[in-house]
């Protein structure tokens, strides 16, 4: 599968199309280190300065293997992404293709002379559809594209591929503008419309437009890769749509040298898609197609309605809300509670009949639902993620802080024979400990001393271990849930007593779309929360 690329020659003549997976350096590193089969790696697009983007929801689904998505560029802005990107260990074999965006031919030119140094090729954007002022809308004028290209081209000395919309009458006349302008070769295609997507009445993206992806755009990638052949015999990465080997080899018939893999990577964790990649590979050596077997094409991302019975107030940011119904959720994963107007947010269930949940309030979401007036009709999708699955004969031990009580202690009900360590900075900050109290047992630390242990809860804990026996601690399987430093202060005290193997911890990440594709949920070894998670173990961190 060696492939030749530029000035390197690859393991594989694979992409991830930007936006997709690797949107941060950790993800990056991870596949570089894991998933040889990504000969061409090609990063979230950046542009000059930070850019938040979109409210959640800013992914839908409207088919099996089809989706809209308005992501709105959200980078770290190109100083803080050449900082970051500069750590990456990139192999010989490999080639790192830094997306960019620029709202005028300048910031394209300032960009690119920053991220160039530690890039193997840059990437323009001038093709997303749902940005206003970016992308697209320069991307549709080829004397715009060819300026953008030339001015690019003058400040840099790595190769300079501008990504082509979809969306114009003639992308061929586009891809000629670009090659005037000094373009060494091209990608085709970004993704296609904006289109819409509803639920319930409502628009379902907070933008209420994005680019459609997935498997329904192939005939048209496939269309616009064989108009870009015919216009010029640069190299191209060809993408949009592709999930199976029959369609990568569509893909190399119309004309492209590299394949971009995207939405078909929705759903899959860390470890499926390595397998899904290696058995693309050999798929394409062999003459066989198995690897779109491996795609969930049956993703649930439909809202179920829930209405809003009992708003109880714990203290000044923090509150519970019980809804009126059952939801079908198993320990360990999570939802998204979904207000229209107001957007999207995950949260592990408190309990699943009737489905509650703990909130703090951290943000503009969370804030409104401080006050969300009774019968307030919300919107649950899922449940997402990896549920656990302790040894029958484990004693589970669940360290909580803040909100993180809500994600064990279902763990603790249905699996029994646990004990809950509650930390909390006071003890008004203390909530469901008498429930907690029915299903396990519960130890408390207050940092003020206020209710329970004085001081932090991970030392509690120790103090709990230390009076263990050596086959005690065996059995123990530890299920951390909370804010950052907690859970990996936790981790460190757990780690003096027990193995590895025992330890699974979830942190509060950010996580947007859920399903693996937006990499917002990104731990530091590179595993996705969402896909991987929401509990990921100790000892399966990449080395």
């Amino acid at each position: 599968m060696s492939t030749a690329f530029f000035h390197k020659r690859l393991t594989a003549p694979f992409t991830i199309p930007s936006g997709i997976v690797s949107t941060a350096v950790p993800i990056i590193q991870y596949i570089f280190d894991n998933v040889p089969e990504v000969g061409v790696l090609t990063t979230k697009s950046i542009g000059l300065e930070p850019r938040l983007g979109y409210r959640e929801p800013v992914l839908s689904q409207y088919a099996p293997g089809c989706f809209v998505n308005a992501v709105g560029l959200t980078n770290p802005g190109a100083r803080a992404a050449a900082e970051s990107m500069a750590q990456l260990k990139v192999p010989e074999d490999r080639f790192l293709l830094t997306s960019i965006f620029g709202g005028s031919v300048a910031e394209f030119v300032e960009v690119a002379k920053i991220l160039a140094p530690v890039s193997d090729g840059l990437e323009l954007n001038l093709s997303c559809p749902h940005a206003k002022g970016y992308g697209m809308a320069m991307g549709q004028d080829p004397d715009m594209v060819r300026e953008i290209v030339a001015a690019v081209k003058a400040v840099v000395d790595i190769p300079v591929i501008p990504k082509l919309t979809p969306n114009t009458p003639d992308i061929g006349s586009i891809a000629r503008a670009a090659e005037a302008g000094g373009a060494d070769g091209f990608c085709a295609i970004n993704t296609v419309g904006p289109g819409y997507t509803s639920a319930h009445g409502q628009p379902v993206l907070s933008n209420g437009a994005g680019g459609m992806s997935g498997k329904g755009v192939l005939p048209i990638g496939l269309k616009c890769v064989r108009e870009v052949r015919a216009a010029s015999g640069l190299p191209i990465i060809g993408c949009g749509g592709a999930s199976s080997a029959d369609d990568v080899r569509a893909y190399r018939d119309a004309g492209a040298n590299v394949v971009g893999i995207g939405s078909a990577l929705v759903g899959m964790t860390s470890e499926e898609i390595a397998t899904y990649f290696r058995t693309l590979a050999a798929d394409l050596e062999g003459g066989s197609d198995r690897a779109g077997e491996q795609v969930y094409y049956d993703v649930d991302m439909r809202f179920a309605p829930v209405t809003l019975a009992a708003n109880q107030r714990v203290c000044e940011d923090i509150t519970v809300l019980r809804f009126d119904r059952r939801i079908n959720i198993q320990a360990g994963e999570f939802i998204f509670l979904w207000i229209p107007g107001l957007g999207e947010k995950p949260f592990s269930a408190l309990t699943d009949d009737p489905f509650s949940l703990a909130v703090i309030d951290v943000g503009e979401f969370t804030h409104a639902l401080m006050d969300l007036p009774v019968g307030t009709e919300c919107y649950v999708r899922g449940p997402h993620g990896i549920p656990v699955d302790p040894p029958e004969d484990a004693r589970i031990v669940a360290v909580a802080g803040g909100t993180g009580l809500a994600a064990v202690y279902q763990i603790a009900r249905d699996f029994g024979n646990a004990t809950i360590f509650a930390g909390a900075r006071s003890a008004e900050r203390l909530y469901f400990l008498d429930e907690c109290r029915q299903v396990a047992d519960v130890q408390v630390a207050t940092d003020d001393g206020s209710e329970g242990f004085h001081g932090v809860v991970t030392e509690l804990l120790r103090q709990h271990l230390a009076a263990l026996s050596a086959d005690e601690r065996a059995k123990l399987v530890f299920y951390n849930c909370g804010p950052a430093p907690m859970v990996r202060a936790a981790e460190v005290v757990q780690r003096e007593f027990c193995a590895p193997r025992q330890i699974f911890s979830s942190i509060d990440y950010l996580t947007k779309c859920g399903v693996g594709i937006c990499g917002a949920c990104a731990a530091p070894d590179g595993r996705r929360l969402c896909v991987d998670g929401p509990f990921l173990a100790a000892d399966s961190a990449p080395a």
